[in-house]
């Protein structure tokens, strides 16, 4: 795909944590969810980079610190690996990887959950800053089934469109902007995202 308008292309790491989609017992279907909520939403341009891997935690770290550190990936987000069973680790790993911990994400996508099940208090997801000398990225933990990613990263809608509760997207823009990456922009009617007055950018004639 083409630049972002400062002339720095925007790099979306996906990644799918799953030990039976990583051994082809089935097919994952969390990478897929993730790409295609980011081309209804994003109005940026931008490239993924997915890596499809098993529940091992040294896997998972090793696995981000490349997005980031190598592939120069300016937002990572995984998928699965998030509850409370003993093979669960990449809230472990994330946070292992992470500089700056950013527990309103993980906060709000619990709220957001618990609109449709109770056991969403037994998800785990974390959200982090990871900073090199030169580089930083957002790295964010998303529930597995692709309903609850749309749901998670969007919000909840009423039947006329409007916004009940936020999704964790609105914020992602503008901490991507904090942190140095490119200028992010969204489709407000899949989600809009905030920014503060001084921050916003003039929009073309």
């Amino acid at each position: 795909m083409s630049t972002t308008t400062n002339n720095t292309e925007l790099v979306i790491g996906l990644v799918s944590v799953s030990d039976r989609a990583s051994g082809g017992v089935y097919e994952d279907k969390g990478i897929p969810a993730l790409a295609d909520w980011l081309k209804s939403a994003l109005t940026t341009p931008f490239r993924v980079e997915t890596r499809l891997i098993p529940d091992e935690r040294a896997e998972i770290e090793r696995t981000l610190v490349d997005l980031v550190d190598t592939q120069r990936c300016h937002l990572v987000l995984t998928t699965g690996g998030t509850g409370p069973a003993r093979r669960d680790v990449t809230p472990e790993a994330t946070l292992a990887i992470g500089t700056k911990e950013m527990p309103g994400f993980g906060e709000q996508m619990r709220q957001i959950s618990l609109q449709f099940v109770p056991t969403a208090i037994l998800s785990r997801q974390v959200a982090v800053i990871r900073e090199t000398p030169d580089h930083a990225a957002l790295v964010m933990n998303l529930p597995g089934q692709p309903k609850a990613i749309k749901e998670t990263l969007e919000g909840l809608k009423d039947a006329d469109g409007k916004q009940l509760v936020g999704g964790i997207f609105a914020a992602v823009p503008y901490c991507v902007d904090l942190i140095g990456g490119p200028y992010m922009e969204t489709d407000p009617a899949v989600c809009k995202a905030w920014r503060p007055k001084t921050a916003l950018r003039p929009q073309p004639n």
